[in-house]
């Protein structure tokens, strides 16, 4: 068969063998296509527990939401807890660096942190990403991660807890 690797197969009335038509624009539909989701934690340093609170709430979003925008990230879920955040993002564009987005994110929290009286330094250096490899996956974690705060005691149902929520539907 000597058909391109990408192609419609099209039915044909009666016994005719179907036709093969080849996508043109492949490539450039395929470049459109997220295909890639990654996990995000980001944990305080010395796993302070301050993050669960309101101020601190709006500073994180805030800021994810502007650097996200500036180095080119789609937002997902979130849930932020008091001494870790985690967040689903998705690049907008194969350019998108995301230890440049991180990094960037976790200095302009800092920054605002300190001014409304947190101490410094805010994070830890690292942070944790894992590569998300279909839309199930994505589903499975997000139940996962969206009872963090009922397995650790902090309210009884994932929908109780105030500091959960989605920027941008990945």
């Amino acid at each position: 068969d000597k058909s391109p690797p990408y192609s419609i197969i099209r039915a044909m009335p009666g016994n005719e063998k179907p036709k093969r038509k080849h996508l043109r624009r492949l490539e450039r539909l395929r470049a459109n296509v997220r295909t890639v989701m990654y996990f995000i934690t980001v944990c305080t340093h010395d796993r302070k527990r301050i993050l669960a609170r309101d101020d601190m709430r709006d500073v994180l979003i805030k800021a994810l939401r502007q650097k996200a925008e500036e180095t080119g990230w789609l937002i997902g879920r979130y849930v932020i807890m008091p001494d870790h955040v985690h967040f689903f993002c998705a690049p907008v564009s194969p350019e998108s660096s995301l230890s440049e987005f991180v990094g960037q994110w976790k200095g302009l929290c800092a920054k605002r942190a300190r001014e409304i009286g947190l101490e410094h330094p805010l994070w830890q250096k690292e942070f944790f990403d894992h590569l998300l490899r279909s839309k199930e996956s994505y589903k499975e974690k997000w139940e996962y991660v969206r009872h963090n705060p009922v397995r650790h005691g902090l309210c009884e149902s994932p929908d109780d807890w105030p500091f959960t929520g989605e920027i941008d539907i990945l």
